[in-house]
C-alpha cells in the first residue's frame, strides 16, 4: 500500500490521480489533499476518498466525518508535511499550477515523501535547490510529465555518459498551423482549443506560446543533470511520441503513447512498474509521425527560457514570474496573446536582478513582486 497526498487534488492531474487511486484500492490510499474553490467538487472528493487532512482554500463544505482542516498557503504546507507514523510508504503528487507549488514540494522532501512532481514551477524556479534537498534528504523524485516520464522510460538501464541529446517533444499547441501573423488578435477560447491534450488553462497557455517546452527543457536538465546543450524541443504534432533519447552510437529510444495522462501519472506513482491500466491501445498500424525543428522567431518563448537559463540564479523566477502573470492576464482578456511574450523578454532582459541571491527566500519574493508590478501595469 502506497499512502498519497495529492495537492490540487481538483484539477485536471489531480483528477485523474484520484482515477487511478479508485481503480486501485488495494494498492492506494488518500491521506490527504488540496482542493480548489469548487466546494460540490470538493465535498465529492472528500467523501469518496475520506482523508485524515484536508486543506481548502478559504471556506469549507460540511462533511460526514472529521478530518483535520486547514486554509490556504499555509494549509498547503501542512498537508505537504503531514505525517502517520503507521504508514511507511508516503507518496507526495504536486498538481498545483504556478509557483504556489514549491514551498510544498519542499516541506513534502523534509518530510521524507516520494515526490511525483506535476508541478513545473518547482524545478524551473529552484533547481539547484530541490535537488540538493533531495539528495540530503534521500527521497525520490519522479515526473509526470509525459515528456519526462518518456525521458524517464528511455534511460532504464542505460549510462548517462552516453547520452547524446534529450529530444523532448512538443505538440505546437492550438496555434501550430497559424503564422505569427495571424496570432494578432487570438482570442482566449481560441487557444484554450489544444487539438490534442486535455489540460487546465495555464498549461495549454503555455503550450500555445511554447513556454511549457521551455520550461520542459529546464525541468530536463535538473531531472537529468544534463546540460542544457544537449536537450533539444522537437515539433511533433501527433503527440504519439512523447519524447527521445539519442545515444552515442546514433540509437534514439522512444515512447510511444495515446496523449493521456493517466499512463505517466500510473508510472510516476508505481514507478519503476507498468503496472495494469485501463486506457486505450496505440493503433500502431495507423500511425503517421511527422517531425520538425522549432523555430525561435515563430516560438520566441522557448528562446527566453534557454536565455533565463544561461542568466542562471535568479533569473529562473523573473521567467517564471513574468510568464505566470502574463498569461493569468491574458486568460482575463487584459492583454492580447503576443503580450505576452513582450512581457516576458521585458522582464529576463532586465539587469536590475542581476546581484539578488538566489534562495528560497527570494525566489518567492521577487516572483511576488514581479507579478504584482506586472499586474499593476497592465490589470486596469
Amino acid at each position: 500500500m502506497r499512502y498519497l497526498y495529492i495537492v490540487g487534488a481538483s484539477g485536471s492531474i489531480g483528477r485523474q490521480t484520484l482515477d487511478i487511486v479508485r481503480a486501485n484500492p488495494n494498492e492506494f490510499k488518500v491521506v490527504g489533499l488540496s482542493l480548489g474553490r469548487d466546494l460540490k467538487l470538493a465535498k465529492e472528493i472528500i467523501e469518496e476518498f475520506k482523508p485524515e487532512i484536508v486543506c481548502f482554500r478559504e471556506e469549507k463544505c460540511e462533511l460526514s466525518y472529521n478530518p483535520k482542516i486547514v486554509y490556504g498557503d499555509q494549509g498547503l504546507l501542512e498537508v505537504s508535511k503531514y505525517h502517520n507514523a503507521k504508514y511507511d510508504d508516503e507518496v507526495f503528487v504536486n498538481a498545483l499550477v504556478g509557483i504556489s507549488g514549491l514551498l510544498p514540494t519542499v516541506y513534502a522532501i523534509k518530510s521524507k515523501k516520494t515526490i511525483c512532481l506535476a508541478n513545473k514551477e518547482t524545478l524551473v524556479v529552484a533547481g539547484d535547490i530541490i535537488k540538493s534537498l533531495v539528495k540530503e534528504y534521500n527521497v525520490p523524485l519522479v515526473p509526470i510529465d509525459s515528456e519526462h516520464s518518456a525521458i524517464l522510460q528511455c534511460l532504464q538501464g542505460e549510462k548517462k555518459n552516453e547520452v547524446r541529446r534529450l529530444l523532448i517533444t512538443a505538440s505546437g499547441g492550438s496555434f501550430r498551423n497559424r503564422t505569427r501573423d495571424e496570432l494578432t488578435d487570438v482570442t482566449v477560447s481560441d487557444a484554450l482549443k489544444h487539438p490534442n491534450w486535455k489540460m487546465g488553462a495555464k498549461i495549454t497557455i503555455d503550450s500555445a506560446t511554447m513556454m511549457n517546452k521551455g520550461f520542459e527543457v529546464i525541468e530536463a536538465h535538473y531531472l537529468f543533470d544534463m546540460p542544457y546543450d544537449k536537450i533539444e524541443a522537437v515539433l511533433h504534432p501527433e503527440s504519439i511520441i512523447h519524447s527521445m533519447v539519442e545515444y552515442n552510437d546514433g540509437t534514439i529510444k522512444a515512447e510511444l503513447g495515446t496523449a493521456d495522462m493517466h499512463t505517466p501519472i500510473s508510472y510516476a506513482l508505481r514507478f519503476p512498474s507498468h503496472n495494469n491500466l485501463e486506457s486505450d491501445n496505440l493503433d500502431i498500424f495507423n500511425l503517421d509521425l511527422h517531425f520538425r525543428k522549432l523555430d525561435y522567431k515563430r516560438y520566441p518563448c522557448l528562446l527566453y527560457a534557454y536565455m533565463a537559463a544561461k542568466s542562471g540564479g535568479i533569473y529562473y523566477a523573473v521567467l517564471n514570474a513574468a510568464n505566470e502573470a502574463a498569461v493569468k492576464l491574458f486568460l482575463e482578456n487584459k492583454i492580447k496573446f503576443l503580450q505576452i511574450e513582450d512581457i516576458i523578454y521585458n522582464e529576463i532582459t532586465d539587469t536590475k536582478y542581476q546581484n539578488i541571491e538566489y534562495n528560497l527566500d527570494n525566489i518567492i519574493s521577487v516572483s511576488k513582486e514581479i507579478m504584482n508590478n506586472i499586474f499593476k501595469k497592465y490589470g486596469d
